[in-house]
């Protein structure tokens, strides 16, 4: 499989992302949905995240050539930072949610808050890919340890520009 299948296949499934985003594109005057559609929504977000939690594994698994005993050191450490990941991600599903929850309605002050949440967010990730490398260079060749990190942010700033794609500007709520 080459990057352009990668690119294509992470684009597909990331079309997916659509859940609570297309909510905040509604007129503020619809009504959100009550907790039992924030359940179904709830449920639908963790099972879209798995999906492409999975997805994102297989992937990497084509596109990182290992040999067996590589792959045997590689993919549990791989699992522990994707573990990691999804906690990171938790957090930005909950800022997203209260985004949409409060969209048509976002003072200045919140504008700033969200923004501020965002940047903590994506430094955390910085800082966990900055963490693993060193850990991922125990069992994998310089080659091999960069070609991940390659292949995890291109498939992360895929969905990411993704899901941005979704989410409307604050500016835009009329206001």
């Amino acid at each position: 499989m080459n990057i352009k299948m990668l690119g294509l296949l992470v684009l597909a499934g990331a079309s997916l992302v659509t859940g609570p985003e297309v909510l905040a594109q509604a007129p503020s005057s619809q009504p959100v949905a009550g907790n039992s559609g924030q359940a179904s929504v709830d449920r639908d977000i963790q099972l879209l995240r798995q999906d492409i939690a999975s997805q994102k594994k297989q992937l990497i698994a084509a596109n990182l050539a290992l040999t067996d005993a590589e792959a045997t050191q590689f993919w549990p450490v791989y699992d522990q930072y994707q573990a990691e990941y999804m906690r990171i991600g938790d957090a930005k599903v909950v800022l997203i949610k209260e985004y949409v929850q409060n969209w048509g309605s976002v003072s200045d002050e919140q504008a700033l808050w969200y923004l501020q949440r965002s940047q903590n967010i994506e430094e955390s990730v910085l800082e966990l890919r900055t963490k693993y490398v060193p850990i991922i260079k125990q069992v994998l060749s310089g080659k091999k340890t960069a070609t991940f990190f390659q292949l995890d942010r291109l498939i992360v700033l895929l969905l990411d520009v993704q899901l941005a794609a979704q989410i409307p500007l604050v500016q835009s709520q009329g206001h």
